[in-house]
């Protein structure tokens, strides 16, 4: 069951997408998707979790208190700051630093990033 604001993860081509909607399902490559679960707690040496700064005007999302490798093989593919029923996105690429700077006057945030080898990460 596709479930609206999960995102899903196809293992044979790599591609991720996010559900605008709840509906029946979600396939790729002729099987169904993957929903991905959020992950809250470290469990590797790499610096996944979201950490979120209150600026003036808006939101700074860090992943990682130690920031994140961001390599060919290794980086984070984008950063989301969600604010009740929206949500911000910022997409990355290897070698920028995994830092996003959002607009927003949302009293209550929270975000989430994908990794490419770790999967999916959501701030505390």
């Amino acid at each position: 069951m596709l479930k609206k604001r999960s995102i899903y993860y196809c293992a044979d081509c790599g591609i991720t997408l996010e559900a605008l909607t709840d509906g029946k399902e979600a396939k790729c490559c002729g099987k169904e998707m993957e929903q991905l679960v959020e992950n809250i707690k470290e469990a590797s040496l790499e610096k996944h979790i979201p950490i979120i700064e209150k600026l003036d005007g808006g939101y700074k999302v860090t992943v990682g208190s130690v920031l994140h490798p961001m390599e060919e093989a290794h980086y984070i593919q984008w950063i989301e700051l969600n604010e009740g029923d929206k949500a911000q996105i910022k997409f990355m690429s290897p070698g920028q630093e995994p830092i996003a700077e959002f607009k927003s006057d949302a009293d209550q945030v929270s975000a989430r990033e994908h990794c490419n080898l770790h999967g999916l990460w959501k701030s505390n």
